[in-house]
């Protein structure tokens, strides 16, 4: 059997991102951009939230809208850094944080909403194509099978940075 290029092989990660993003959107949240990136890195997801409250247009978009900036780590198992939690490291808060100041300044009309930085940790295990009957698992937020891969949101993360920081 021959090796297949790499091109043929789905990129795990962006079946992470996709998972994410339909689960964010299944919650309440409005996509606004994927893979934003700029001279300092990436950011996988940003979303917007917007709260119902009463007042003026004004008012409810800068005091009830609500920013994230998303990073998703995507791993199978045995991954060596503990399902992706230790990749964000301070130096990776650091380019996100750079990056998301320039999404900012590319959309000014969102430079006064609530903004918060989250981390999802997706696990991918490949399908065996003789899997026949029912596996038992942990509980997971979301989950969809793609490509021959099974991917399950098994943790999200809100404002990750901050614990991150307390908990490094």
């Amino acid at each position: 059997m021959a090796n297949l290029p790499p091109s043929h092989y789905p990129d795990i990660g962006h079946l992470g991102e996709d998972l994410v993003a339909q689960w964010l959107q299944s919650t309440g949240w409005i996509i606004l951009h994927r893979r934003f990136s700029s001279r300092w890195g990436e950011i996988d997801i940003i979303a917007e939230y917007a709260r119902e409250a009463e007042g003026t247009a004004e008012e409810l978009r800068t005091q009830h809208s609500i920013l994230i900036f998303v990073e998703v780590k995507t791993r199978s198992s045995g991954s060596w850094d503990a399902g992706g939690r230790s990749a964000i490291t301070l130096q990776k808060q650091t380019k996100i944080c750079h990056t998301a100041e320039i999404f900012l300044a590319q959309h000014p009309d969102k430079v006064d909403y609530s903004c918060r930085f989250d981390v999802a940790i997706v696990y991918c295990q490949k399908i065996p194509k003789n899997l026949i009957g029912v596996t038992a698992s942990q509980e997971a937020l979301a989950t969809s099978s793609v490509h021959g891969y099974k991917l399950k949101l098994q943790e999200y993360i809100p404002a990750a940075f901050d614990s991150l920081i307390d908990n490094g």
